[in-house]
């Protein structure tokens, strides 16, 4: 996670660039959802179910809560020291985490994504679509053009990230989402977590990775969906299961028994960050699936590596239960 100030700073740095405030923003409607897209990030503020929030909303003036709903890449989580090396180069970004050293959830959470359209509604369903490029740089010498396809209608919000390397070199990259998920009223400790996975990354004092262990036997271990608690988790999660069609899915109820569920394809993002939020006074479940683990352009697990003319697309739906 992130702290709040940082994201305080970049919106309203984008505000002033865009000399207009509040920061854009598009809403859909389908399916009994209603959905609020925020150009700074991509990111989703706002989605509700027949007037139940499923995530944690911010205000439109800011600021954006601990990442809350935006983009992660081209590095989910975070990078140890802001430092790698890759085809032989040593390299580094700055560090946007300093309490820890790190550079956390890549590069463009509170860049200008432009819509590449107006929302588009047909039958029931409502579409949005936004780029951006990430442009070489020092610490990231390496040209991607990103899209991504937001889709409301009656399965949910559905999310679709592709990365294209416009370069002319090997680019190392990763992704994924940041929702804060809410289940309903009450504390959340009263809430149900389910999270099908069968290992967990232990991290040392500073969040980074050190072993992967079994959740078997431990207070980590979701597998068969049980209340909160006083468990506290902020660890990426992977050997996950998915169902018949390949879909992992991660759910939440409340006491009523209504809830939030996020899906996605696990051959495709075989890792899921999942963070009680703790200690950071914000409400809400953060269940960030990702397609390669904290730190991976070190340690190298799972890392995709575009070549130049290649393309790389992961997905997820929220949904109401």
């Amino acid at each position: 996670m992130g702290p709040t100030r940082l994201g305080f700073a970049r919106f309203r740095a984008f505000a002033r660039r865009r000399e207009d405030f509040p920061v854009p923003q598009y809403v859909l409607q389908g399916g009994g959802y209603h959905a609020e897209i925020t150009r700074m990030g991509a990111a989703l503020r706002v989605l509700r179910y027949g007037g139940r929030d499923l995530v944690a909303s911010w205000p439109i003036e800011g600021p954006v809560p601990f990442y809350s709903g935006t983009l992660l890449a081209p590095w989910p989580n975070r990078l140890g020291h802001g430092r790698y090396t890759f085809a032989g180069e040593r390299l580094e970004v700055p560090v946007n985490e300093p309490e820890r050293g790190h550079a956390l959830h890549g590069l463009v959470s509170f860049a200008d994504w432009e819509p590449a359209g107006p929302p588009h509604t047909e039958d029931g369903h409502a579409s949005l679509r936004l780029t951006h490029t990430i442009e070489s740089s020092p610490g990231y010498p390496f040209l991607l053009a990103l899209q991504v396809t937001h889709t409301l209608g009656h399965d949910g919000l559905t999310t679709t990230l592709t990365a294209e390397n416009v370069g002319d070199r090997p680019a190392p990259y990763g992704c994924g989402p940041h929702p804060w998920l809410v289940a309903g009223e009450g504390p959340e400790t009263g809430w149900e977590l389910g999270v099908p996975a069968g290992h967990v990354l232990l991290t040392d004092e500073t969040m980074l990775p050190t072993t992967l262990e079994r959740v078997e036997g431990t207070p980590l271990d979701f597998r068969v969906p049980r209340p909160i608690g006083a468990t506290v988790a902020d660890h990426a999660f992977t050997g996950l299961d998915a169902g018949p069609d390949g879909v992992t899915r991660v759910r939440l109820r409340g006491a009523d028994g209504a809830g939030v569920q996020i899906a996605w394809e696990a051959a495709a993002m075989p890792w899921v960050q999942v963070c009680t939020g703790t200690g950071f006074g914000y409400q809400g479940i953060a269940v960030e699936p990702m397609t390669c683990p904290p730190d991976a352009f070190n340690s190298g697990t799972d890392l995709i590596v575009l070549d130049p003319g290649t393309k790389h697309e992961a997905g997820w739906t929220i949904s109401a239960l």
